[in-house]
């Protein structure tokens, strides 16, 4: 690391190109404004009509008319020259203008993130890297650095990332899961890596074996509960009979609807997990549910020999840790995240309520051309109750599916009745495939 007068200095320094290339401009401009300026000033340009001549004497006026002609004809020289001289400028000029973009292009990306890079400190600037190889593993690799996964929008919220970031090294972290979250909402993810450990619960207790597991809730003190207004799972159950805006409100109490999702169809928004399997006659093996709550959908396919990871996020409640309860896995990204599967590798993709209209129209199709680029050849994407409003299905919704090239197996549309029928409000469900080529 340099000095800080150093750092400083290092913007003058690397803008130099630049500012030399605005001063060759405004040469340029200079010259050709005075060039203008001489021609236009010049004493004989106010000479070019002719001095009074007597009407009768026609061998004087015939000499000035023959001067005034030659006149003309080098100032029509002079204005060929000046066109082509402006001509060249203009010439020179856009490519001068090109050259400065180009090189704020290249140079600005690198100056912004060398800077950042100097600003940093502790344990944020040795978790943002880069870190130098050992010898002998650059021809391998491709690379003398190795530089750590960071969401990119973490440099805009550095003061935020400062505080994430700040903790006793080996010691337990701060309870900051909301914080965290926020973060990663703001296109923060992936979070940097720290070097401290969780708070553990107190009296801990193994989880219940496999299969019970599967619909048994887990013990209170699986978890810690800092970070949650539920301090039980008692509370979680019981919530939805509660007051407020909660996230999945009831899908933590397994006796209730839970128990009974995806087993029956009733041949119109409803399907059932087990028509749904029989589209591809065993070959649905590994998949994925997207925002999957308590991981319900992946219990289900469990019970069928499918494993399911369930994407989902903590809000308002413990949801990965329940689903890891249940033996099943979960996988912590916001519907913002890539998905972290390698190309046409999963059987299915599942999704109930989570891919809907309040996601921005350009971030959804990003992540269905996402969707079906995980998905193998054949494979499934099982859209489950797409809410959006009835003028929005036709005009922006239907023609995005269309362009993203899914194949239309089952689609069912109808109105959303749990709010009435005073609003223009429907569901979509439809099973879509990928084609094999």
């Amino acid at each position: 690391m340099g000095s800080k007068e150093e750092y400083l200095r290092k913007p003058s320094q690397s803008q130099s190109p630049m500012r030399l290339k605005l001063k060759i401009l405004l040469l340029l401009l200079s010259t050709n404004i005075l060039s203008i300026y001489i021609f236009y000033g010049s004493a004989d340009h106010h000479r070019w009509l002719p001095s009074s001549v007597r009407h009768w004497d026609f061998a004087g006026l015939l000499r000035e008319l023959n001067a005034t002609q030659s006149k003309l004809s080098a100032s029509q020289a002079q204005v060929v020259l000046l066109n082509q001289r402006l001509a060249s400028t203009k010439s020179l000029l856009e490519r001068l203008l090109a050259d400065v973009g180009q090189a704020h292009r290249d140079e600005a990306p690198e100056q912004g993130l060398e800077r950042w890079a100097h600003q940093l400190g502790g344990e944020l600037k040795l978790a943002v890297g880069p870190h130098k190889l050992p010898l002998g593993y650059t021809p391998n690799l491709g690379s003398h650095e190795m530089y750590p996964t960071l969401g990119t929008a973490c440099r805009r919220f550095q003061e935020e990332l400062v505080q994430f970031m700040s903790y006793d090294v080996g010691g337990e972290c701060p309870s900051d899961e909301v914080f965290a979250q926020r973060l990663m909402l703001k296109g923060c993810e992936p979070l940097p890596r720290r070097r401290c450990h969780p708070k553990s619960p107190a009296g801990y207790v193994e989880p219940t074996p496999f299969p019970e597991s599967l619909w048994s809730i887990p013990p209170d003190t699986s978890i810690a509960w800092d970070a949650y207004t539920c301090k039980n799972y008692t509370c979680l159950v019981n919530r939805s009979k509660q007051k407020g805006s909660y996230d999945c409100k009831d899908c933590f109490n397994l006796g209730g609807r839970e128990k009974n999702r995806w087993v029956y169809s009733d041949g119109e928004l409803n399907y059932g997990i087990d028509e749904v399997l029989s589209v591809k006659r065993g070959a649905i093996r590994i998949g994925l549910d997207i925002g999957g709550g308590t991981g319900s959908f992946a219990a289900r396919m469990r019970e069928r020999n499918v494993t399911i990871v369930t994407s989902t996020m903590n809000f308002n409640g413990p949801f990965n840790n329940f689903i890891a309860s249940r033996g099943l896995v979960p996988l912590h990204i916001s519907v913002a995240h890539r998905l972290p599967f390698y190309d046409s590798t999963l059987d299915i993709v599942h999704s109930m309520h989570v891919l809907s209209n309040w996601i921005p129209d350009v971030m959804l199709e990003f992540a269905l051309f996402d969707i079906y680029r995980v998905l193998r050849p054949g494979g499934l994407f099982w859209l489950d109750h797409f809410f959006c409003h009835g003028k929005q299905l036709n005009s922006t919704y239907v023609p995005m599916f269309q362009r993203i090239g899914f194949r239309r197996l089952r689609w069912h549309a109808g109105r959303k009745l749990d709010r009435g029928f005073e609003k223009d409000e429907w569901y979509v469900s439809a099973l879509l495939g990928k084609p094999l080529t």
